[in-house]
């Protein structure tokens, strides 16, 4: 019988984040590895959402998203960023920021392109990129700020370089690109004529006067520019799905067209819920930061005092967290341990890294978006790890 599976297929594995959860349910471990929140999305939301479907909103809605959804979110944006689209013509709800990604590449990258990723990355990206035929670059962020090597990332582009994956703020790392980087990140786009795939899903979570820049606010970026964004960690309803891709009204046409044979369309009861969600007042994203500061200022203590050395986030809710003060050189096997045996579920670093770069061995990545009751559950299992060393 023939190999059936494909070769894009071949080239990646099944999620690392996934299924920690499940070996976190397994072991009965606090899960502190997939980014979901443990408490209530705001009440208003479920409220919007049942009265939906009671409201009898539960069939098919228009492929691109309702009507009230996207006006919704024209406002929003244009509150935000001083910035006006056409809800017509600029804005594509999709199944999820996942969908919204995959989508977009889909509709621009053809095989053989390049597209440049960052890493640590979010896992999805290197195997977006392969299911569009094309060819992952990467370039490695240096800790502990995970800066830019300029002179790298300009070798790095070439006549074949076809998109660049942008997420800020970053999962993993907390990372909150500047506006200097920015537009050095701009300027080679624009030299070498190349798009930005901008993950802009965790925007309204920054710390220590950290501010969330979109690359296609800045000069001559809007048409090169494809946005992707999603209501799960905004507005804490990760099973929710609902994203949104915005982009220029060509490049809206391509990905409008993919995202209709992909999936059809997002849940429309939902899609009423959430153009409620982009009408909440400003103060609900104040809060928001505030609420996560809070949570990563106690589990990064909680961690620095058992002997993890970690890197302070600047933005979204995940810690990458040094493991070598105990004994450990795979990330994998100390993910596994911690689990099993600690029970607090982590993503090994590697995750975020390709095979062949060490970076990520050193690394574990911990979430922090949860009920101070969960982190505190946590805090309590880790303190086993005080003065502990893994023997040679």
């Amino acid at each position: 019988m023939r190999n059936f599976i494909s070769d894009k297929a071949a080239q990646f594995n099944e999620s690392v984040i996934r299924e920690m959860s499940r070996v976190a349910s397994a072991n009965k471990a606090v899960n502190l590895a997939q980014g979901f929140p443990d408490f209530p999305a705001p009440d208003a939301l479920k409220i919007a959402a049942a009265q939906a479907i009671f409201n009898n909103e539960n069939q098919y809605a228009i492929t691109w998203g309702t009507k009230k959804l996207r006006d919704s979110l024209t406002a929003k944006i244009k509150r935000d960023y001083a910035v006006r689209l056409d809800p017509e013509k600029q804005i594509t709800v999709c199944c999820g920021s996942t969908e919204g990604m995959i989508a977009s590449l889909l509709a621009t990258i053809n095989p053989g392109d390049e597209v440049i990723v960052f890493e640590p990355f979010y896992e999805n990206y290197g195997a977006d990129v392969i299911l569009c035929g094309a060819k992952p670059r990467y370039i490695t962020l240096k800790e502990p700020d995970y800066c830019i090597d300029r002179e790298e990332l300009s070798v790095l582009f070439n006549e074949n370089t076809r998109g660049i994956i942008l997420n800020t703020p970053n999962n993993p790392t907390g990372k909150v690109f500047s506006r200097d980087e920015l537009e050095f990140i701009a300027k080679l786009c624009q030299e070498y004529d190349t798009l930005v795939f901008s993950d802009e899903i965790y925007e309204h979570i920054v710390f220590d006067q950290a501010k969330h820049i979109p690359i296609w606010t800045l000069p001559h970026m809007f048409e090169r520019t494809i946005a992707i964004n999603s209501v799960s960690k905004t507005y804490s309803v990760t099973g929710w799905r609902i994203g949104f891709v915005t982009a220029s009204p060509e490049l809206t046409a391509s990905i409008r067209k993919v995202h209709d044979f992909l999936t059809v369309g997002a849940a429309a009861p939902l899609q009423a819920a959430v153009a409620t969600a982009f009408q909440f007042p400003p103060e609900y994203y104040d809060k928001l930061s505030a609420f996560y500061l809070e949570r990563r200022n106690f589990l990064v203590k909680v961690l620095n005092d058992v002997g993890f050395k970690c890197i302070v986030p600047n933005g979204a809710y995940y810690i990458m967290a040094d493991i070598t003060n105990f004994g450990w050189d795979d990330d994998i096997e100390f993910a596994f341990y911690l689990t099993e045996t600690i029970g607090v579920a982590v993503v090994p670093g590697s995750t975020f890294y390709r095979n062949d770069v060490p970076d990520g061995k050193k690394y574990v990545r911990f979430c922090f978006c949860k009920e101070f009751s969960t982190l505190e559950a946590a805090a309590k299992r880790l303190g086993k790890l005080k003065n502990y060393h893994k023997e040679p």
